[in-house]
């Protein structure tokens, strides 16, 4: 049993690794060359088709081979003891105070800066203007024809993403390794390499990203929360921003043939 887990791991890391360094070398390098927005609209939908076939495929699959092990590496994971004392304190009049907080906190950090950025990056920037963590500018949406595939995107990456690195492959790891924590530590360092074509801050900022994700999952026992909350935080870079700070919604569409967009996506 342990064998056949060991060897779908090897496949899937092989698979990811190859993702991962297809889009950095190739088409992420071609994507930010591409001017034309009916290019960038072909390569937006391969990216969506990917992400159903790669990531939904991937998912599937390990948790098909891994599913005995779901619940366990949970139980796990809530029976290590700093997060056995910080179930406690959420359950406790206090703790559903912070929680609360948290969510306030959570609205404000995904809205004010955007208002922010509108003020000091201004309509004339655009979005060459906007700061990013890590290489994603090229990414965000540019035209108001290209908005409804940042909305594909954020909600693909947050089911598919969250199915795989919170709730898959920890359990796959689990079955191979036996230990929760180590298994959802290792699976946010797999998923901040998989934005390898975002740069080194682009990577750790991802995987941080996965141990604040691994975290919501543990401690509320769902992984309708990560999924939500990854989902929110990419619709926030893919369509808010673009949107409010970008004034993308009141640019036309707006065809520019220029130097690679005649490149195949």
């Amino acid at each position: 049993m342990r064998l056949a887990l060991l060897a779908l791991l090897l496949v899937v890391l092989g698979l990811l690794v190859w993702r991962a360094a297809t889009r950095s070398r190739s088409t992420f390098r071609r994507f930010k060359r591409l001017r034309s927005t009916g290019a960038r609209q072909k390569v937006y939908g391969r990216w969506l088709l990917e992400s159903a076939l790669v990531m939904g495929g991937l998912s599937a699959a390990v948790l098909l081979a891994a599913v005995p092990f779901v619940p366990r590496v949970l139980d796990d994971t809530r029976s290590w003891q700093p997060v056995v004392t910080v179930c406690a304190f959420f359950e406790t009049p206090g703790g559903s105070v912070v929680s609360l907080a948290a969510v306030v906190v959570f609205v404000a950090a995904l809205i004010a800066p955007v208002l922010l950025l509108r003020r000091s990056v201004g309509e004339s920037g655009g979005i060459d203007a906007i700061p990013t963590v890590g290489d994603i500018r090229s990414l965000l949406p540019r035209t108001r024809a290209e908005l409804k595939y940042g909305v594909g995107l954020a909600l693909s990456a947050g089911v598919f993403e969250e199915l795989l690195f919170r709730l898959g492959l920890p359990a796959l790891l689990f079955g191979i390794l036996g230990l929760g924590p180590l298994a959802f530590v290792i699976a946010a360092v797999l998923f901040g390499m998989l934005h390898l074509y975002q740069g080194p801050l682009g990577i750790l900022f991802s995987a941080l990203l996965g141990l604040v994700f691994a975290a919501l999952y543990v401690l509320t026992g769902s992984i309708a929360a990560p999924i939500v909350v990854h989902a929110l935080v990419d619709l926030r870079t893919l369509v808010l921003i673009p949107v409010v700070a970008g004034g993308v919604w009141r640019r036309p569409t707006r065809e520019r043939p220029a130097a690679g967009s005649s490149l195949e996506p």
